[in-house]
């Protein structure tokens, strides 16, 4: 019961990845059906069960788009763990706000950018002009693609079929 599951919208966009016992719900009400099935059996006192991998909604929702979590770990990965003062590419960096919080600043992605400490305590509580720094390039939200979404997931061998649903072909 520890396999996961694409969710399809009715129209075969990618959606999510839910549990096994999430997707055995949805079909049981009938709110979806099987389009792949994995290659085990769930097993019940009276009943066995083939687990699904692919499923598909038999209707069609309207979602936001989706969009990357903000996070310290997101921050490295969008500026490839490279300062954005010095382009030093090291992975001991900080998160910088490039206009202080003490200022005014948010926590936004087009405010926060990766920066060796040297480069972070040498800006202080100052705006990039005032301490003479200048960025690589602006920072700005990163896309939220299918590929970043569920790649994590084809690493498993038994995700193999989701990758004619994902549009990321073979191999």
């Amino acid at each position: 019961m520890d396999s996961v599951v694409l969710l399809l919208n009715s129209n075969y966009e990618p959606l999510n990845v839910c549990d096994v016992r999430r997707a055995f719900r949805l079909l049981f009400v009938e709110k979806a059906e099987v389009i792949e099935y994995d290659h085990h059996e769930i097993r019940t006192a009276r009943e066995v069960f083939r687990a699904p991998s692919v499923i598909r909604l038999q209707y069609l929702i309207k979602r936001p788009r989706p969009r990357v979590r903000l996070s310290r770990r997101e921050i490295f990965t969008r500026d490839d763990h490279t300062c954005q003062y010095c382009s030093r590419q090291t992975h001991d960096l900080t998160l910088d706000h490039i206009v202080p919080r003490h200022r005014g600043g948010s926590h936004t992605w087009d405010n926060l950018v990766a920066a060796c400490k040297t480069c972070n305590h040498r800006k202080g509580g100052r705006l990039p002009e005032e301490a003479r720094m200048r960025l690589l390039r602006p920072p700005k939200e990163p896309r939220s693609d299918v590929y970043s979404l569920f790649s994590p997931y084809l690493a498993d061998p038994r995700n193999e079929a989701w990758r004619s649903y994902l549009f990321l072909g073979h191999g």
